[in-house]
């Protein structure tokens, strides 16, 4: 493929993602407001033969799919090269409203943010379907991993439960992203915000990934600082040794559900304290958003690993 067309494909499917979520109607959290859902998104590419997606199936669980095996899951009349495709990875942050109102919560999530949840998660189906449709209308395959009728999640034995596609990863090795100690991907959009993918069977040039380590946005890892997540999370579900992916669960259900249902009334569950009211919210963090007034030094919490 020449470099001027893996250049204007690239071009062209940025511009399918931030056009549906700038223009389109159907970004909307579907309130009284109407507001939108998502501000202008952050696209990434990676190559399906990149050796992080073998480095996830290790990791988490022989049951993981590298980008060839959900592939060939939608199309399993054919063989492919794990090269010969892209992972086109997406971050749909928040819009301002819904960061400010979660921030004010102790316990349960603001209104907007559990429409976030829901109906901002509708916003991604819809926008993974037309980014699949519009692929394929232009003689390329493609498909989203998540919605195949195969994506599960299972149970891992490293992470108690964990699903066969991954679109955090698929965002981290796209260049978009680094783990938190919460588990949420610290992107240069901050991590209040959800993710997308679609694997299309075309050659677009990865993204470049600015970072050699899978943590190195987050200031608990990295500088051995901050750990603000900690003190936001209603139940404990968060420590200096991690993310309880058990508490966190049981938090959102049925807790926050019960509280979506009676208080907001629409079917949902939701939470994102964590992703809000802290440093890396809407940014990447530097230790110098740790400092209040009359600041001496930072608030050093455990190993930086």
């Amino acid at each position: 493929m020449p470099p001027n067309h893996s250049t204007s494909l690239a071009a062209w499917i940025e511009s399918l993602i931030t056009d549906f979520i700038d223009r389109s109607p159907l970004n909307t959290l579907e309130n009284s407001a109407n507001d939108r859902a998502f501000k202008t998104p952050l696209v990434g590419f990676s190559s399906g033969g990149d050796q992080l997606y073998e480095a996830y199936k290790e990791y988490v669980g022989d049951f993981h799919w590298t980008p060839k095996e959900a592939f060939e899951n939608a199309f399993p009349s054919g063989k492919v090269n794990p090269e010969e495709l892209t992972v086109v990875s997406w971050i749909l942050p928040h819009i301002d409203a819904t960061k400010v109102d979660n921030r004010k919560q102790e316990v349960f999530p603001a209104e907007r943010w559990a429409r976030g949840r829901i109906f901002g998660e509708k916003v991604n189906e819809d926008l993974r379907i037309h980014v699949v449709n519009s692929i394929l209308a232009k003689g390329y395959e493609a498909v989203a991993p998540v919605q195949l009728s195969q994506w599960s999640r299972e149970k891992s034995q490293r992470y108690v439960f964990a699903s066969k596609w991954s679109e955090r990863h698929a965002a981290h090795a796209a260049g978009l992203g680094t783990f938190g100690l919460c588990d949420g991907l610290i992107t240069p959009l901050g991590k209040a915000m959800r993710t997308g993918s679609v694997i299309a069977r075309l050659q677009i040039p990865p993204t470049s990934r600015p970072y050699s380590d899978h943590r190195a946005y987050c200031l608990f890892f990295s500088q051995g600082t901050c750990g603000k997540c900690i003190d936001r999370c209603p139940v404990g579900a968060l420590s200096e040794a991690g993310h309880d992916k058990i508490k966190c669960l049981q938090h959102l259900s049925p807790a926050t559900a019960d509280y979506v249902k009676e208080n907001y009334g629409f079917d949902g569950y939701g939470c994102g304290l964590c992703q809000t009211g802290v440093p890396c919210e809407s940014k990447i963090p530097i230790n110098k958003d740790l400092e209040p007034p009359g600041w001496s030094g930072p608030p050093v919490r455990g190993s930086a690993g």
